[in-house]
C-alpha cells in the first residue's frame, strides 16, 4: 500500500483511512493477542501515513492504575512511563477523550520525548468492557498535521480492533 503526502483533501484521507482499516481488520482477522493486535496497528499506520514519525501505544500499567507504560510502537525513543494527567498522552488517558494538538510547544505541559515532535493526536484505547487498556499516540514533524478526520478515523478504527 502506498499513499501521497497528507496535503491533499479531507475526503481523501478519510478513504486512506478506510482502505487501511479493511486492511489491519484482514491481517488481525482470529489474533487474540493484544501486544500483536497493538504492534500491527502501530506498524501498519507508521507506514501508511508519511507525516507519523512516531506511532505507538502507552499502555495503562496493571500494578499502577493511574500510570502508562510504552507498548508497541514505530519511531524513535518513546518516554517509558507517563502519568495520568501528565502530558498529551496523561491527558488523554485521565479524560479518556481524544486529544488533538496543533503545535505541541503551546501544550501546557507536553512531554518531549523527542525534540522534532510539532504535533500530536492520542486517542484512548477501550476493551469491549469500556475499559481504559491504553492510549494511541501519533506523533508528526509538522505543525497541524491532524485535524478530526485523524480523530474520527483513529477511534473508529482502535474502537473495532480492540472493543469489538
Amino acid at each position: 500500500m502506498s499513499y501521497v503526502a497528507r496535503d491533499d483533501r479531507p475526503a481523501d484521507k478519510a478513504a486512506r483511512y478506510a482502505e487501511l482499516e479493511d486492511e489491519i481488520l484482514a491481517v488481525l482477522e482470529g489474533e487474540p493477542n493484544l501486544t500483536a493486535r497493538m504492534a500491527t496497528v502501530a506498524s501498519m499506520l507508521s507506514d501508511a501515513f508519511p507525516t507519523f514519525f512516531w506511532t505507538g501505544f502507552y499502555v495503562v500499567d496493571p500494578d499502577k492504575a493511574d500510570e502508562l507504560v510504552v507498548g508497541p510502537y514505530q519511531g524513535t525513543l518513546g518516554c517509558l512511563r507517563i502519568a495520568f494527567g501528565r502530558g498529551v498522552c496523561g491527558t488523554a488517558a485521565r479524560e479518556r477523550t481524544t486529544q488533538i494538538v496543533e503545535d505541541v510547544s503551546a501544550f501546557p505541559g507536553h512531554i518531549a520525548c523527542d525534540s522534532r515532535s510539532a504535533s500530536e493526536i492520542v486517542v484512548p484505547v477501550f476493551d469491549r468492557a469500556g475499559r481504559l487498556i491504553a492510549v494511541f499516540d501519533v506523533d508528526a514533524t509538522e505543525i497541524a498535521a491532524f485535524d478530526a478526520v485523524d480523530a474520527t478515523a483513529l477511534e473508529r478504527l482502535l474502537s473495532r480492533v480492540f472493543a469489538a
